[in-house]
């Protein structure tokens, strides 16, 4: 996506906070050069997952404490405006519904969906609806118990998708908008083994992208709603996050898209590398444009810039962020400047201010 003239460009990254307060850093986009400058700061406690609201007007955080929400200034920076309690363990992930009166947190390490009102001002209302998963997983590092990992609207804004790495399965649940109550009503199953880890989907709600961290793999979903009512979901595509050359323990990790659609952006822990792939607009399908390593250690998010000539990877394990020139077409990742040091970094949105 060609970068406007007049537009300045964000970037929000999240941190675990051992030993610093410092938990959401922001920084100043420099597209010419493709790196990042941090303007501030934000004291919060191991913001392990950030979103930003469908108006663009509010950010989200997951937080030690529950969950925080900050209003965008005019500048980019960010005002705290409102924290709520998850009523339960702390969450890993967090998005909007598409109309963003509801906020939803997934628990990785007690299985819980919870479900939270937004009022207009950007305030998180009341919990209006609480989930436990229940049942038992294949991983046995993993306690053989559910690990809700990903939570995620369709973009029709009917059903919640909620992915279990630890019961390698997705459920869907139907949302009740009026009240705020989900309705479980569909199963979406993975291979035993897979860990399904995170949700996207395509910018006509089409098409449907799950990443399964521990056999590192795409699936892709054909999702339609039948005369009945009823979602389905028909899987249509199953592609490596690898080279056939990788790493043993390797373990995919992010997954995101370009902000014009046109590409879905991967990473793997232990191999250390960002793959990139052609979204056909048409069937959904993807077709593999690169596999590089990212010159650190676990990157836990990595993400094209929004002219999709630059990638930046935030590398968890390594305490860095690395910055690349990219050209799709010709399959090139090169490393156009100096890390950046950063205390184990989750994940970053961008975002452009008006």
């Amino acid at each position: 996506m060609a970068e406007k003239k007049d537009s300045k460009i964000m970037a929000y990254v999240s941190c675990y906070t051992r030993g610093s307060k410092v938990g959401i850093r922001v920084y100043d986009v420099d597209m010419k050069n493709g790196v990042f400058h941090e303007k501030e700061g934000v004291e919060i406690s191991n913001s392990s997952y950030v979103t930003i609201t469908h108006n663009r007007k509010y950010l989200y955080s997951i937080t030690d404490y529950g969950v925080e929400g900050y209003k965008i200034k005019e500048d980019g920076g960010l005002e705290n405006i409102t924290q709520a309690s998850i009523n339960g363990m702390r969450g890993c992930y967090l998005s909007t519904d598409y109309k963003d009166r509801y906020l939803f947190v997934a628990g990785y390490h007690d299985g819980k969906i919870t479900v939270l009102s937004l009022k207009n001002d950007g305030t998180i209302g009341e919990i209006t609806d609480e989930i436990y998963h229940r049942g038992i997983g294949s991983i046995a590092d993993r306690n053989f118990r559910p690990h809700v990992n990903c939570v995620k609207m369709t973009r029709d804004n009917k059903y919640l998708l909620a992915a279990d790495l630890g019961l390698d399965h997705v459920k869907v649940y139907q949302m009740d908008h009026k009240n705020g109550k989900l309705k479980m009503v569909d199963i979406i199953h993975s291979e035993q083994y897979s860990g399904p880890r995170h949700i996207k989907t395509s910018k006509d709600g089409q098409y449907i992208y799950i990443i399964h961290e521990a056999k590192s793999y795409v699936d892709v979903y054909h999702y339609v709603e039948e005369e009945e009512g009823n979602p389905n979901f028909e899987k249509i595509q199953t592609i490596s996050t690898l080279n056939e050359y990788h790493a043993g323990d390797a373990a995919a990790s992010a997954l995101n898209l370009s902000q014009d659609f046109k590409y879905l952006i991967c990473s793997n822990a232990g191999d250390n590398s960002v793959v990139i792939y052609d979204i056909d607009q048409k069937t959904g399908l993807l077709t593999k444009k690169l596999c590089l390593p990212i010159s650190g250690a676990y990157p836990k998010d990595a993400q094209l810039f929004p002219d999709n000539r630059h990638l930046v990877s935030l590398n968890h394990e390594g305490n860095t962020m690395t910055f690349f020139a990219v050209d799709i077409e010709k399959g090139t990742l090169v490393m156009n400047t100096k890390e950046i040091p950063i205390q184990e970094p989750n994940c970053v949105v961008f975002h452009e201010l008006k």
